[in-house]
C-alpha cells in the first residue's frame, strides 16, 4: 500500500484528540499524552498518511507545562539538603546506559553509532554529537526516540498501578489570570534567549526557570485553569508520535530489539539506585525514582505533576543527568577510541 503525501496537519491534531479521548475513558495514566501519541502512530503505521507534526506544537506543549509545574520552598530545601546524593545518583543512572552500548556493539554496530544511541540525553543533541563522530545518524535517531517512547509508555502506567499515587498536593486553586499572562510571557521571552543561544530544550527549560523563581519569590500557589494541563499533554503527545511509522519499526529488527533491551535493563538499574538513595536520604522513593528514569525533563516532569509527586526533585535529576551526558558524553567517547586504538 503506497504512502500518499503527508495531510494537513490538523488531521494529526484530530487523530491526538481522539486516542486522548479514549484513553481518558478507559483510566489510562497521562491518557491525553500517552492516548494521543499512540493514536498518532497507529495512523501513520496502519495507513497511508504519514500525518505530520502541528506546526511549533511540541514546543508549545512544553512552554505549557513549563509554566505550570510547582515549586514550594521545603521540596527545594531537601533538593539542596541532599545535592551531592542526588547528584552521584544522576551520575549513576546516566553511567547505567552503557549496558545498552554494549548490547549495541554485540550486534555489530559501530562503536560511534552504540554510544549516542544508547546516551540519555536529547535526541536532537545525540545526533548532531554523533554526526561530529562518526556515527550512523538514522540509527542514533532511532534509538533517541524508541528509548523515549518506552519510557513515555510504560513509567506512568507502572507507577500508577504497581507504586501508586504520592500523597494530594494542594495547589489552592488557579493561578490568577494576571500571574499567568506574566508567566507565560517572561517564560516565553526566556525561551527564546535559551533557543538563540543554541541550549537544549528551552521551550521547557525557560518557562521552567521562570515559574521557579515567581513561584518561590511571591509565594505562587495554584494551577492552570482547566483543560490547560491536557492540552499540552496533547501537544507532546501528538508530536512524539510523528517520529515514528512502519519503515522506523521494520528498520534492523535486531538493533531495535537490543535498544528495547538495553533501556529496559536501564529503568531496572534506576530503580535500584534511587531504592539506595531513598534509604539515605528519606527522599520520596517515588519522586526520586520517576526522576533517574531515561525519559524526556518535559514528560517526565508532566508525569510528576500528575501523580502529585515532587517536581522540583524529579526536575532536579532529570537536568543533572541531562547536563552530564551532554558536557561528558563526547569526551568520553573520544577517551575511548584513543584507548581502543592504541590496543590495536
Amino acid at each position: 500500500m503506497p504512502e500518499r503525501n503527508s495531510p494537513p496537519w490538523w488531521l494529526t491534531g484530530l487523530a491526538g484528540l481522539a486516542g486522548g479521548w479514549l484513553a481518558s475513558k478507559i483510566g489510562w495514566p497521562l491518557p491525553w499524552m500517552t492516548g494521543a501519541l499512540l493514536a498518532v502512530i497507529l495512523v501513520r503505521c496502519a495507513t497511508p498518511w504519514q500525518l505530520r507534526e502541528i506546526p511549533n506544537g511540541r514546543r508549545c506543549g512544553q512552554w505549557i507545562i513549563g509554566i505550570g509545574l510547582h515549586f514550594t520552598p521545603f521540596v527545594l530545601e531537601q533538593v539542596a539538603e541532599h545535592w551531592l546524593l542526588i547528584l552521584c545518583g544522576a551520575l549513576v543512572t546516566s553511567l547505567s546506559s552503557l549496558v545498552s552500548v554494549w548490547l549495541l556493539l554485540r550486534t555489530g554496530e559501530d562503536r560511534a553509532t552504540a554510544f549516542f544511541a544508547s546516551m540519555p540525553g536529547g535526541s536532537g543533541e545525540m545526533v548532531n554529537l554523533g554526526a561530529r563522530n562518526g556515527a550512523n545518524l538514522s540509527q542514533v535517531a532511532a534509538g533517541q526516540s524508541l528509548r523515549v517512547l518506552l519510557v513515555v509508555l510504560l513509567v506512568p502506567a507502572l507507577f500508577k498501578y504497581l507504586l501508586g499515587e504520592g500523597a494530594v498536593i494542594q495547589h489552592g486553586g488557579q493561578i490568577g489570570w494576571g500571574w499567568l499572562l506574566l508567566i507565560g510571557t517572561l517564560g516565553a521571552g526566556a525561551a527564546l534567549a535559551w533557543q538563540r543561544f543554541e541550549q537544549p530544550n528551552p521551550w521547557l527549560f525557560g518557562p521552567l526557570l521562570v515559574t521557579a523563581v515567581l513561584s518561590i519569590g511571591f509565594s505562587l500557589h495554584g494551577g492552570l485553569p482547566p483543560g490547560a494541563s491536557q492540552l499540552g499533554q496533547w501537544l507532546i503527545g501528538s508530536g512524539l508520535g510523528c517520529h515514528f511509522n512502519r519503515a522506523f519499526f521494520r528498520r534492523a529488527p535486531s538493533f531495535l530489539g537490543r535498544t528495547v533491551v538495553g533501556t529496559l535493563l536501564t529503568m531496572l538499574i534506576a530503580g535500584l539506585a534511587a531504592w539506595l538513595l531513598s534509604n539515605a536520604t528519606n527522599l520520596d522513593l517515588r519522586s526520586l525514582t520517576l526522576g533517574m528514569m531515561p525519559g524526556g525533563i518535559a514528560e517526565m516532569s508532566l508525569t510528576a505533576e500528575t501523580l502529585q509527586l515532587s517536581v522540583p526533585l524529579v526536575t532536579a535529576l532529570q537536568v543533572m543527568r541531562l547536563m552530564f551526558v551532554l558536557f561528558l558524553a563526547e569526551p568520553l567517547f573520544r577517551r575511548w577510541s584513543r584507548n581502543a586504538q592504541r590496543t590495536l
